[in-house]
């Protein structure tokens, strides 16, 4: 039997070792307690610092305040400055306030920078992508203005007062532009390559295409790419630089569909090459019974070997005569009108291409079709010298140089060493890759600033003043700045360099 004082004892053994333990660690060591109470007081007094440090961060209304008017929606000012603030709670140390008004400034900045403006291209690069290819005539931009600023007849047939089709009238002087039976336009020229290859990759998958034209197009787009994006399979004929007749004869197996040819419109290619030419290659889809289509990719109207320092470039008018179904090309390029893809050729195919499901989700809307309209009638009036990327690679070097010289007259007394110079233009936008053209330049070396940090100033000025640098200078092309921009760039130098 066992007494209650033995059981007592018999629990107060069983905690012995652990009193001991706290015994020895704590209280033999009277350190150790007034650690482990700095430690706590620590962990206290973290409390009030980091509210003192929470408290330092301005609030979004009295930064709003501080920072005045923008150009930019409130709205979007607001979640602006939250979203930096949300990013200062993290940080260890608060700026001062000032320091926070200028990041916050420098934030909204670089913002606006992103919206679509005006800019001023000295590059040269008169059909660039990256400045949203071609600009448009005045007499375009009325026309939008007009059609835009009122309701319109876009699927009105003004004759029967009934609903109607749309883009009747740029359809047909398209068809008389490109001497085809019928065309249409969709958004962009890889939608329309996309279109074309769905429609007649529906029962047969196969299109052949040489592997000398599986190019890249802008942006990283690759040929394969939208060829696999429209559910046709790749059959590949050829080598990289030599593809025979035969080579295309002996892949028309029973699951070709067509016969795909793809104008090297952005790269050339010399030395030991050899590919068929289009009539040769019409001639073998006649003989299969297999559709033939070509992208032009550029889409040249004009003779462009009658322009300065250029080789020609095949329009939809020859290319259709050589026995081709269908091409398609970009509006934005050669043609100097909006972005489009243009598709001209036979009118069953033309039709049948419209009937498709998926057309509608690749047609276009009211500005862009009147742009074009407006653009094809330029062509077909015999005005096409008047769009303005047919009249900057007109340009003489005398009128450049005349130009040149007034600017300079005008920065003379600006802290930069400034002189006319020589500029070899291109033509851009995947078109013509061997043209050089002799152009001017504006030569500008800024005083005690980098040539780069001079180039980064005018970029965000307004409008954005953009040139490349070459030979330690910074230039500006005048062939890609507009007449009316002189002024502009005057302004926009004597403002970088005061």
């Amino acid at each position: 039997m066992l007494l209650p004082g033995s059981a007592r004892a018999s629990r107060a053994g069983d905690g012995a070792p652990a009193i001991a333990n706290f015994f020895y660690q704590h209280v033999a060591d009277p350190e150790s307690l007034f650690r482990r109470g700095a430690k706590t007081s620590t962990r206290g007094a973290c409390a009030p610092r980091m509210n003192s440090r929470l408290r330092a961060i301005p609030s979004v209304e009295k930064l709003l305040q501080s920072l005045g008017k923008s150009d930019l929606p409130r709205p979007i000012v607001t979640a602006l400055i939250r979203r930096e603030l949300a990013a200062l709670r993290k940080e260890k140390h608060i700026p001062e306030f000032e320091l926070i008004i200028d990041q916050l400034q420098l934030a909204l900045d670089d913002l606006c920078l992103t919206k679509i403006q005006p800019v001023v291209n000295g590059t040269g690069i008169v059909i660039h992508t990256n400045f949203g290819r071609a600009p448009f005539a005045p007499a375009l931009i009325e026309s939008l203005s007009a059609v835009a600023a009122n309701y319109n007849n876009l699927e009105y047939d003004l004759t029967s007062g009934e609903r109607g089709h749309r883009a009747t009238y740029l359809e047909h002087n398209l068809a008389v532009l490109c001497g085809a039976e019928a065309t249409t336009v969709v958004n962009n020229c890889a939608a329309a390559l996309i279109l074309i290859l769905r429609h007649f990759t529906a029962k047969k998958k196969e299109v052949v295409i040489s592997r000398g034209e599986l190019i890249q197009i802008g942006g990283g787009f690759r040929i394969p790419e939208i060829l696999e994006a429209s559910g046709a399979k790749l059959r590949e004929v050829g080598t990289t630089n030599k593809t025979s007749i035969e080579d295309y004869a002996r892949a028309l197996g029973p699951d070709a569909a067509l016969i795909l040819k793809v104008h090297r419109s952005n790269f050339f290619m010399g030395g030991f090459v050899e590919s068929p030419c289009t009539e040769t290659l019409a001639k073998l889809a006649r003989t299969k019974r297999i559709p033939f289509v070509e992208d032009l990719g550029s889409g040249a109207i004009v003779a462009t070997e009658e322009l300065d320092a250029m080789e020609h470039e095949p329009t939809p008018n020859e290319t259709l005569r050589s026995g081709v179904d269908l091409v398609c090309f970009s509006g934005d390029k050669l043609l100097g009108g909006p972005q489009a893809g243009i598709i001209a050729g036979k009118r069953r195919h033309i039709a049948a291409l419209k009937r498709e499901p998926f057309f509608r989700a690749l047609r276009c809307d009211k500005l862009i079709l009147t742009a074009l309209q407006t653009t094809v009638d330029f062509y077909l009036a015999g005005k096409s010298s008047e769009l303005p990327v047919l009249a900057m690679l007109n340009i003489t070097a005398d009128e450049l140089r005349a130009r040149a010289e007034a600017v300079l007259s005008q920065i003379r007394d600006l802290p930069l060493r400034s002189s006319i110079g020589e500029g070899k233009a291109q033509v851009g936008g995947g078109s013509l890759p061997r043209a050089v053209i002799f152009s001017v330049t504006l030569d500008l070396l800024p005083h005690k600033v980098s040539v780069e940090d001079f180039a980064a100033t005018l970029r965000r000025g307004s409008p954005p003043i953009i040139g490349y640098v070459a030979g330690r200078k910074f230039k500006l092309d005048l062939r890609t700045i507009f007449p009316r921009q002189d002024a502009q760039v005057v302004s926009a130098l004597r403002s970088a360099r005061q």
